[in-house]
């Protein structure tokens, strides 16, 4: 079977056929109906951290609070983090803000209209770069993303590790000859990642109706399973961390993390790392023994209760995962160190928190 010469008759094929298939079945989400720049840069951003039904709560809520960039910039930037608190990648919203000032402060509340030029901007990427320029102002300027890389990677049977410096040239070379066939750039990079997310999927995509069955080398080899092919990732770190959640007349404990570390410039309670799942470090702590030695018939009481079973919660991030111990204390005294601050109910609804910490307040407060 000459493969070759049948993936070089699809070339200009590919995109039309994909652009019709995206008219037939795409999605009906809220950032296809627009062309500004500040909402595709917002809903890239966000999809760059979840699936598009978990991202889709987000877009709005952040929309409906900020709805143009010069909101966005004039924004808090603990309220942002509490809009933006269970993506994770903490980095992204505070380069949100930043570059949302930027734009605001410095290019008179407009993006830039290229791609070249948007790729000056802080926390925007080669791909989030791409998005914007074809999707707002219809540069022909290829998006490459795990969907793209997928559908590439099967249709023309590249086996090239996509993490590395070589792949990414050759699917960026590919997709730039690519698009040079679409009617719209717009419509098909839409299309191509859509393509890849409801079609062309990481498991059991849909070949028997797909429009591009007689074109694919996956197909033809049944070699869909090992492509695209990509290196393993780093294994994850296991972190143990024991919180003291201090109580003293109905308010709790919190701190600000300001250390550069997960969750930075988010709230958590008194924290012990250790290096094992050791619960027994409770009994060590120097902060809780010289509270507790305040009153030595509260001490006992207390003591005797760090032996009931804490709450446990385990949350997986990138690289690492956070297995967590927490402890309801109630102390004597509203003396603490100058990191912990005392905030009620309403106050801690208002903190950027970290998803450990806010699943146990709903546990506590029901």
């Amino acid at each position: 079977m000459n493969w070759q010469s049948d993936l070089n008759d699809i070339e200009t094929t590919f995109a039309p056929t994909l652009e019709l298939w995206y008219s037939i079945h795409k999605r009906n989400l809220p950032w296809r109906h627009t062309t500004d720049p500040y909402r595709i840069w917002l809903s890239e951003v966000i999809l760059q951290q979840t699936r598009v039904a978990q991202g889709k709560p987000y877009y709005e809520r952040f929309v409906d609070a900020y709805p143009t960039v010069a909101h966005m910039a004039q924004a808090d930037e603990r309220e942002l983090l509490r809009l933006w608190q269970g993506l994770g990648y903490y980095s992204r919203a505070r380069n949100l803000h930043q570059t949302a000032r930027f734009v605001t402060t410095n290019l008179g509340g407009k993006f830039p209209t290229n791609y070249h030029d948007l790729l000056k901007m802080k926390g925007i990427g080669v791909y989030t770069a791409a998005a914007i320029a074809s999707f707002a102002f219809g540069e022909r300027v290829p998006v490459v993303d795990g969907n793209v890389y997928r559908v590439l990677a099967r249709v023309y049977g590249i086996d090239e590790d996509i993490t590395t410096t070589i792949a990414k040239k050759t699917f960026a070379a590919l997709a730039t000859r690519l698009i040079q066939s679409a009617t719209d750039p717009a419509i098909y990079n839409q299309a191509i990642m859509e393509f890849g997310a409801i079609q062309c999927t990481p498991t059991g995509p849909d070949c028997l109706l797909c429009p591009l069955q007689q074109a694919c080398v996956a197909y033809l080899t049944g070699s869909q399973h090992r492509l695209p092919v990509k290196s393993k990732k780093s294994p994850v770190r296991q972190r143990f961390f024991t919180y003291l959640v201090f109580r003293h007349n109905g308010k709790l404990a919190l701190r600000e993390r300001t250390a550069r570390d997960v969750w930075q410039n988010l709230y958590d309670f008194y924290l012990i790392e250790h290096e094992f799942d050791t619960p027994e470090v409770v009994n060590t702590d120097d902060l809780l023994r010289d509270i507790l030695s305040s009153d030595p018939v509260y001490a006992l009481v207390q003591q005797g209760g760090l032996a009931a079973l804490p709450i446990e919660a385990v949350q997986l991030l990138s690289h690492q995962r956070i297995h967590a111990r927490l402890y309801l204390i109630d102390v004597p005294t509203g003396s603490l160190p100058p990191d912990l601050q005392w905030y009620s109910r309403d106050d801690i609804n208002q903190l950027p928190k970290p998803v450990i910490i806010t699943n146990y307040l709903e546990t506590l407060f029901g």
